[in-house]
């Protein structure tokens, strides 16, 4: 297989299980990295992948010369939202580094002479905000919260390629892992008997496993019929509070200590 794959964010969590995954596949992959040396370090020993250094490709002209050789496009940048405490520094943060990434990325695209087929882009389930035991699909609107915004801006301008280049938006919720991401997080105090739900545990839970959301990238990739917004999460969402008690179960340990409302309103 000689199709040609650039992802931005491959130094991320999905991102590193998507490289290595398309490399056994065959496809030859090139990478964007803010942090030329991580990614090499991460994929140094892997012949079918090539690193660009962000900071050379500002402008939509130069980056079209990637884009334009490339059979698609993986967008997958932005700061990771758990890093810190949301302060309005951060915000700026998480909100620059998804959508003025995108906008850079669809002007390349449609500046370049050549076109990648497609451009699959992420996005997440916090597009529709808090919306309590409303039913959810791809066809609802966004909520109007931080995140949700952050979200819609997102998506828009990954959007505004689809004039010339078929363009998917993945809308993920939370990935798991047994070894990394949110679960090795969430598994943390009950390995200390400390576990239990956070505030009412009412709030719901849409998660999928890493190997589904990278397969459903990958079909992203390959379905020419394929185009705007996916919900990459499993089909049964659950309430925080259900998975409490799973977790506490299959460890053998307690879920009785919820997580004050107060508490998550100091740290968010």
């Amino acid at each position: 297989m000689d199709k040609k794959i650039l992802i931005t964010g491959a130094t991320g969590f999905i991102g590193r299980h998507l490289v290595n995954k398309l490399c056994t596949l065959g496809y030859k992959v090139n990478i964007l990295s803010t942090n030329k040396k991580k990614a090499e370090s991460l994929f140094q020993n892997d012949n079918a992948v090539k690193i660009f250094q962000w900071s050379e490709y500002q402008s939509p002209d130069k980056l079209s010369e990637i884009t334009g050789d490339m059979n698609a496009v993986i967008n997958l940048a932005g700061a990771n939202v758990g890093d810190k405490r949301w302060t309005p520094e951060f915000k700026k943060e998480i909100y620059d580094s998804r959508v003025e990434t995108t906008r850079l990325l669809t002007q390349a695209i449609n500046l370049g002479r050549k076109k990648p087929e497609c451009l699959v882009s992420a996005s997440g389930v916090g597009f529709y905000g808090f919306r309590g035991d409303e039913v959810l699909t791809e066809n609802s609107g966004s909520g109007s919260d931080f995140l949700a915004k952050t979200c819609e801006a997102w998506e828009n301008e990954a959007l505004k390629a689809k004039e010339n280049v078929r363009v998917v938006i993945m809308r993920t919720g939370i990935v798991l892992d047994k070894n990394e991401g949110a679960l090795k997080q969430l598994l943390m105090p009950f390995k200390f008997f400390a576990g239990g739900h956070l505030g009412s545990g009412k709030q719901w839970f849409s998660w999928i496993h890493i190997d589904d959301i990278i397969e459903l990238y990958i079909f992203s990739l390959n379905n020419e019929n394929l185009s705007g917004a996916l919900n990459g999460t499993s089909p049964f969402p659950i309430t925080n509070d259900y998975l409490s008690k799973e977790i506490g179960r299959i460890l053998k340990r307690p879920s009785i200590f919820p997580v004050p409302e107060f508490i998550l309103k100091i740290v968010a």
